[in-house]
């Protein structure tokens, strides 16, 4: 799934985000990740798999838990690094009696607006 990386206030399915906070891999890279980190620094971090880290790192990014950035390299080898994309995420009951999720997230920086667009550019390619 590609997300519109400018589209901040498109409600996250209630089910993918269960399941991304339900695993305990997950939640060990969300509480390692203190500052962005590529998928190898976050592997060596939380003591995962780095096969299993990109598993749990493409979970979190379809529950919109992370945001995936590039991180521009001199020698022109990029790395996509990888930042907790939410503050708070609130499941609620609506007068229809249907679950709601939103998650509240900090404002983006042109800067990382323009970084989420190249990525999601570079994943289309």
């Amino acid at each position: 799934m590609v997300r519109d990386p400018f589209a901040d206030d498109e409600a996250p399915d209630l089910q993918e985000v269960l399941d991304a906070l339900d695993d305990p891999d997950c939640r060990a890279i969300v509480s390692a990740l203190e500052e962005p980190m590529t998928a190898s620094e976050i592997s060596e971090e939380s003591d995962i798999p780095l096969s299993t880290t990109y598993r749990k790192l493409d979970r979190l990014e379809e529950a919109q838990l992370l945001f995936e950035g590039t991180e521009i390299r001199p020698d022109g080898q990029h790395a996509s690094i990888y930042e907790v994309d939410f503050e708070e995420v609130v499941i609620a009951l609506t007068e229809e009696r249907e679950f709601e999720t939103e998650i509240a997230r900090r404002p983006r920086t042109p800067d990382q607006r323009l970084e989420s667009l190249w990525s999601e550019v570079r994943k289309e390619t």
